[in-house]
């Protein structure tokens, strides 16, 4: 369980990493990409959080 925990905070390295590689490839390259990744990450973060807790509240009844 203490894994899954850290997995959700992983999702929020990799945004900033993404956001790191669309600012530095900004005149380069499109980086709407990294963005949009970037924008996935942060959700897919807040999802797990919401499920991870769902989930931790369901074995309590």
């Amino acid at each position: 369980m203490k894994l899954l925990k850290f997995l959700q905070y992983a999702y929020l390295v990799f945004a900033v990493l993404f956001v790191y590689d669309a600012i530095s490839n900004w005149n380069v390259k499109s980086p709407y990409i990294s963005l949009g990744f970037a924008a996935l990450a942060v959700f897919m973060f807040f999802f797990r959080k919401k499920y991870r807790k769902r989930f931790q509240d369901r074995g309590k009844l």
